[in-house]
């Protein structure tokens, strides 16, 4: 654990610099010090100190000029020039590309720069995970070990604990996501100390998560704007941590100490959960929605409607607003967010809007690109697979009748890409329409799609240099929530099977695991899921993971449950195809080609400090 210790001691030293006096060598009046006991006399102050934990999260949509964070079977990142991405680095077997010390460019939101420099109060590219939970899980423990200094009402200080157990679970849930077990941090750490903490099972880390998740949960409001201490800045407390995000996050942690990977190790089955923590993740879920149910709030939680599907993700034209919510503000589906960082709700432009479409089309040189074989778990409207024999799926009409999302996410062969029907004197003809045949003018490896797909789930069909709906006016703010309330129903879906192999079984709430995903396919305009994979557990299983493929495509997620679901070296979870075709007479003869075979295991190890032969305990 050197290294683990390494980091702990330089956080120590960081927070305890900026609480201590400098008289012994800066000449200055005794009033200009600052009491390290005035941070937490009452509530504006604690607050402020509190504050900084939501700087600590960092922007993966915009912390660079452009961010990788999907590294399953999901994207391929086009060939020349980028491959200081983490995505690529995963594609050659590469796990240890995630460490700023790998990362020449710290590109990467995982690790960037070293903890001693970590700054929550910096701009975008200076925010990364890694340095940033430690310096968190430092700082929330500061403030629990002075709460008792504080003065106020019983309100203030349930706000004031509940955010800081959240947060102290919420950093520790993102690291052994990735790395396994680790010690739990829960007191404040002296600086003057050797550090020498064991290292702790997967489980025993996911159940003091639960037990900060749990307090959070009970301490928190539905809704600030409701709160005394708070009411005072209705309309700007959305992005505070809530008891929906706590319950969220205690069902989310208890669902991945369930599954298979953690529960059983490498040499487990795919299907084998640990039915106990999946009956807690699913009365976790069924809580939040039975809160959701009876709130009052002026400010509800709820799956937006289709027509506004994108707000989740991207904004246009709203002066920056952030995404996660309808238009009107009149609902919310977005459950945790980080914030943006300086200009961040203009970092879209300069980057990952132009990383979508096609080097030709808007000049951008990195293009993140949706595989084949991923964009066919995009089922038909029916709610079928594309391989169940009476889905209807035509493979000489492929992108026909398919689940609303598919033309929602994927532009495909002969989907519009420019909306001007002319352009002067840098004509358009020859753009207008995706030509994404084999050989056709969008398929250049370099500088199109290497897949035969393009991803715009981000993006839309104005984001092009001739019709600039990614400029300055309209602008555009890309920014993709932790957690949304669709993930929640999918996860309870999923627990519910996992705990009790009956796919309408509930827990806590009235609703099933089999009407949880009906309700997220129900909003996108796609038929239930019926027959068999309504009633055989391990079909079920299989139509929850690819809903969660479908409704949570590109956002982050696939990576880690690959991983927990022990899949991300199993084939076909392990390759990466192109769709190669030709145009005749009016359709399409399609085929499968091979772009790369992607090296993935399922452990990422931090380097420098162990071996690569030493395995991570689950």
């Amino acid at each position: 654990m050197k290294f683990l210790n390494k980091y702990i001691l330089l956080g120590a030293l960081t927070l305890s610099m900026g609480l201590t006096s400098c008289t012994d060598y800066l000449d200055k009046s005794p009033e200009s010090d600052i009491s390290s006991t005035d941070a937490f006399k009452d509530f504006k102050n604690f607050q402020g100190f509190t504050e900084e934990l939501y700087y600590c999260i960092p922007d993966f949509t915009n912390g660079y000029w452009t961010n990788s964070w999907n590294w399953g079977e999901d994207e391929i990142i086009n060939t020349g020039g980028a491959n200081f991405h983490f995505g690529y680095k995963v594609d050659q077997g590469d796990f240890w590309g995630w460490q700023s010390e790998h990362d020449g460019w710290q590109a990467g939101w995982l690790d960037r720069g070293s903890v001693a420099s970590f700054n929550p109060g910096s701009d975008r590219f200076g925010h990364s995970l890694y340095p940033g939970c430690m310096y968190g899980i430092r700082k929330a423990n500061l403030g629990l070990a002075n709460i008792d200094n504080f003065k106020g009402t019983k309100e203030e200080k349930d706000l004031l604990m509940g955010q800081l157990y959240f947060f102290r679970a919420w950093f520790h849930f993102q690291l052994i996501q990735y790395l396994g077990g680790l010690p739990y941090i829960d007191r404040v750490l002296p600086a003057d100390e050797v550090l020498n903490l064991p290292r702790e099972t997967y489980k025993e880390c996911a159940d003091k998560c639960a037990a900060d998740f749990r307090k959070a949960a009970d301490l928190l409001p539905i809704d600030w704007d409701d709160t005394k201490a708070m009411g005072g800045l209705k309309g700007k407390n959305q992005l505070r941590v809530t008891k929906i995000a706590a319950l969220g996050y205690l069902g989310k942690n208890y669902l991945w100490a369930a599954s298979p990977l953690m529960s059983k190790g490498v040499k487990g089955d795919t299907y084998d959960y640990d039915k106990d923590y999946a009956m807690k993740a699913a009365q976790a879920f069924g809580e939040l929605f039975e809160t959701l149910k009876t709130s009052t709030s002026k400010n509800p939680i709820g799956l937006l409607p289709f027509d506004q599907y994108s707000n989740n993700f991207v904004t246009v034209s709203e002066g920056g607003k952030m995404p996660g919510q309808t238009k009107d503000g009149s609902v919310t589906e977005a459950i945790f967010r980080g914030p943006t960082y300086g200009s961040g709700w203009g970092a879209s432009r300069w980057g990952q809007a132009l990383a979508y479409g096609g080097s030709d089309i808007n000049d951008g040189g990195v293009i993140f690109l949706p595989t084949a074989n991923y964009v066919n778990y995009y089922g038909m409207a029916n709610g079928l697979p594309l391989n169940d024999p009476h889905s209807g799926f035509d493979k000489e009409h492929p992108w026909k009748g398919r689940d609303p999302r598919f033309y929602h996410d994927i532009k495909f062969d002969g989907c519009r890409m420019v909306k001007k029907e002319t352009t002067g004197k840098d004509d358009n003809t020859k753009w207008r329409y995706a030509d994404l045949q084999t050989g056709g003018a969008f398929r250049s490896e370099t500088r199109g799609s290497r897949t035969g797909y393009f991803d715009y789930k981000f993006i839309t069909t104005g984001c092009n240099k001739w019709d600039d709906e990614y400029g300055w006016s309209p602008q555009i703010h890309i920014h993709i929530p932790w957690m949304r309330l669709a993930d929640v129903y999918l996860m309870y879906a999923e627990s519910i099977v996992a705990a009790t192999g009956n796919p309408s079984a509930n827990a806590t709430t009235t609703m099933t695991g089999l009407q949880a995903i009906n309700a997220v396919r129900d909003r996108a305009g796609v038929d239930p899921v019926s027959g068999t994979y309504s009633t055989d557990a391990h079909k079920f299983m299989d139509e929850v993971r690819r809903e969660r493929a479908v409704e949570l495509a590109f956002e982050g997620h696939r990576f880690n449950d690959l991983r927990r679901w022990l899949l991300l070296d199993k084939y076909p979870y392990n390759i990466k195809t192109s769709q190669e075709f030709q145009r005749v007479e009016g359709f399409s003869i399609v085929t499968d080609k091979m772009v790369t075979r992607a090296l993935l295991v399922p452990v990422m190890r931090r380097t420098r400090r162990f071996p690569v032969s030493r395995k991570f305990r689950s």
